[in-house]
């Protein structure tokens, strides 16, 4: 009786968790359909561990805070700009953040596949969104920030330098083991390839090596990596953060961590010892914006 009482509570607790990880909207961002396609209409897969990839009509699932602070973030998970981790680098960190008074947009941006601004015409568009339903979800027009995780960490990075208007500015960010650079020394080749092809001119590795691209107006930023990462150079990160440094006073913070590898996201084993530590930091860091 005991038993069967207990495995009654336990599949009680499943069930509720299930409720709480749907999101409360799923939003495209071009109702009425994209204006220039990236040639992989109709084939968009869904993998194991809860990775998206070939994303041609882009979209964002919405998790609103149950007590709003007024804050929203727009997440972009990694996945070399061919494929999303949008469960360990997306929803498992946007509900997180509602936990935290924070709502969150998990966003499915479209993969470049030779079409090197579409990334950031989504990222950029998302933000536009939430400041147009900021009422509607209890968000200030001002407090709308950028996440992101390895190659979203790099388009995260962009909305961050290479805004078009205050209207898509990045209020801050957040950016876990990012790709930066471009410069082929220290740059995740993949990401760079899917991005800009595999000979990118000099002007297009310039272009898109974000270090390059930080100025006085650039926002504040949180940077956490391990040291360890084999697949993104630490150098990515590191030149990054200097640049902030060296071109304005803003309360940004870097994280670097002795072991974790790359990749962890909200779950990553590798990664445990530190995770309270990171978690802590990010919530204190985030109720400062």
């Amino acid at each position: 009786m005991i038993r069967r009482f207990f495995m009654l509570v336990a599949a009680v607790v499943v069930a509720l968790s299930a409720v709480a990880q749907q999101p409360d909207y799923s939003v495209k961002l071009y109702p009425q359909g994209v204006e220039q396609s990236n040639g992989l209409e109709g084939r968009l897969e869904r993998l194991a561990g809860g990775r998206v990839a070939s994303v041609s009509d882009p979209w964002m699932e919405v998790y609103l805070a149950p007590n709003p602070n007024g804050k929203m973030v727009v997440i972009c998970p990694g996945g070399g700009y061919v494929r999303l981790a949008a469960e360990h680098e997306g929803s498992m960190f946007a509900q997180w953040l509602a936990g935290q008074g924070i709502s969150a947009a998990v966003l499915y941006y479209r993969m470049p596949n030779g079409h090197t601004e579409l990334p950031r015409q989504d990222v950029l568009r998302a933000i536009e969104i939430v400041r147009t339903r900021a009422a509607e979800w209890h968000v200030s027009p001002d407090k709308v920030g950028v996440m992101g995780f390895s190659a979203g960490g790099h388009l995260a990075a962009t909305a961050l330098t290479k805004y078009t208007a205050e209207q898509n500015r990045p209020d801050f960010g957040v950016l876990f083991y990012p790709v930066i650079s471009m410069d082929e020394a220290i740059t995740h080749r993949g990401s760079r390839e899917s991005l800009l092809g595999v000979e990118p001119s000099a002007e297009q590795v310039e272009q898109w090596s974000l270090e390059r691209e930080v100025d006085a107006d650039t926002p504040p930023c949180f940077v956490a990596l391990s040291a360890d990462d084999k697949s993104v150079p630490v150098a990515n990160s590191l030149r990054f953060v200097e640049a902030l440094g060296a071109s304005r006073k803003a309360h940004d913070e870097l994280h670097l961590y002795p072991t974790g590898g790359h990749g962890w996201g909200f779950n990553g084993e590798k990664f445990e010892p530190y995770r309270h530590n990171l978690m802590e930091s990010l919530a204190r860091w985030l109720g400062e914006q």
